[in-house]
């Protein structure tokens, strides 16, 4: 993905910046293997060759450095071996055999290198037009609308996965600000198509329909429609019926309606099926975790559900708007934080975590929560991330710009 989306280095880039190839263990290792060759030998009888040593320092090159470091580690271990020949024991015929073994394991090295870089080059090909598609699906949104700052992240849990199933949206409309983030039953290029359904449903009812359970609605109706269409294929539920295709998406909508000054000043959220989201205050108060009254099923099994999930209490225990007060925090975020395990089994608790915490903006609070759930996991993380943040009032401090980072 883009901007917000972390990848892993590129190790191709990596290998070809070596010298030739020389770097940080495990980078020595072919070196360490001809030091190690040459040390043995000398230090035993002419008599007793080893020259096993000799034979995998190419292919530990092949593996680790570039193809000119392959090569020369090649070179090398072919004139250390014929230098070790040369102190005596075996005849000329044996020796030469020996010799042209360890030549045989340097050609392999190149072959082995040559294999490894062009399949480095058809992964980034296919990152590539991953990320394009990416791109066009999950468009960043605006860095402010309306007053508010917003700030969005996608980590994907595979370093060479960059299509996914969750999603997020914002936009403006004639109702107040509205967001969007979901996460759909399954992986792949059909859970990308899902994501454009469930967007363009999104954007299509979110200008249109006044009340916010209505716009879940829509977008239920457009992926029952979608269903139907595309009947036959595999169930996401287990023990779905064989003929029938099986999808759904949960999610959680969020509306900032316009106060009388014109900023939005209370929060309204739909929950279907979905992870609550989290309201930070200014203060580093206690994070309050917005829960709705009720619950529905996730988008797309409308046709099992009964009504839509109602807004959060309010603080005079009816049911309404939020308040959201300037400086504060409103942050949307999918399963992949809350299902970060460490070592132990134990899941990460974002309330927990950023319980007493001040974060000058959306950004620096989505950059503090994915590096904390990585190193909560220990960088081992089962599912992809989705993150939406949106604060009220003025735009935090400029930093240095990040590549693809809204604003």
């Amino acid at each position: 993905m883009h901007g917000d989306r972390r990848h892993a280095t590129d190790s191709g880039r990596e290998r070809a910046r070596a010298i030739p190839g020389v770097g940080r263990p495990p980078w020595l290792l072919p070196l360490v293997l001809l030091v190690a060759g040459l040390a043995v030998n000398l230090a035993t009888s002419p008599s007793l060759l080893l020259g096993t040593a000799f034979g995998a320092a190419p292919l530990a090159a092949a593996a680790l450095w570039t193809a000119r470091g392959t090569l020369l580690t090649g070179i090398a271990a072919v004139l250390a071996y014929a230098a070790v020949l040369l102190r005596g024991g075996p005849g000329w015929t044996e020796g030469l055999l020996r010799l042209g073994a360890v030549v045989a394991f340097g050609v392999l090295a190149l072959a082995v290198n040559h294999a490894l870089r062009h399949g480095e080059q058809r992964f980034a090909s296919v990152r590539q037009v991953a990320e394009a598609v990416q791109f066009a699906v999950l468009p960043v949104p605006p860095g402010r609308i309306d007053g508010l700052t917003l700030a969005v992240r996608y980590e994907a849990a595979h370093a060479y996965a960059r299509i996914g199933g969750d999603l997020y949206g914002a936009q403006r409309t004639p109702y107040g600000v509205r967001l969007l983030v979901g996460d759909v039953c399954g992986k792949g290029l059909d859970a990308v198509a899902t994501v454009t359904v469930v967007l363009g449903a999104f954007r299509e009812a979110a200008e249109t329909e006044p009340e916010l359970a209505a716009v879940a609605d829509r977008i239920d109706h457009a992926l029952l429609r979608e269903r139907s269409q595309r009947a036959g294929q595999p169930d996401c539920l287990p023990g779905g019926d064989a003929g029938r295709s099986v999808e759904f998406v949960t999610a959680v909508l969020a509306e900032l309606p316009p106060g009388p000054a014109g900023e939005p000043e209370s929060v309204r959220i739909v929950s279907r099926g979905h992870p609550p989201p989290l309201l930070l205050s200014a203060g580093g108060a206690p994070v309050r975790t917005l829960e709705p009254d009720s619950y529905a099923l996730p988008l797309g099994l409308g046709d099992m559900a009964g009504p839509a999930a109602v807004p959060p209490e309010g603080p005079d225990g009816g049911t309404g708007p939020v308040p959201f007060p300037p400086g504060a925090l409103l942050l949307l975020h999918t399963d992949g934080v809350t299902e970060a395990r460490n070592a132990e089994g134990v899941f990460y608790d974002p309330v927990a975590r950023l319980r007493g915490r001040r974060f000058p903006g959306p950004g620096a609070l989505l950059d503090a929560l994915v590096a904390d759930v990585h190193a909560h996991a220990d960088g081992r993380t089962d599912d992809d991330m989705a993150l939406l943040a949106v604060m009220r009032g003025p735009a935090p401090p400029p930093s240095p710009p990040r590549s693809g980072e809204p604003g």
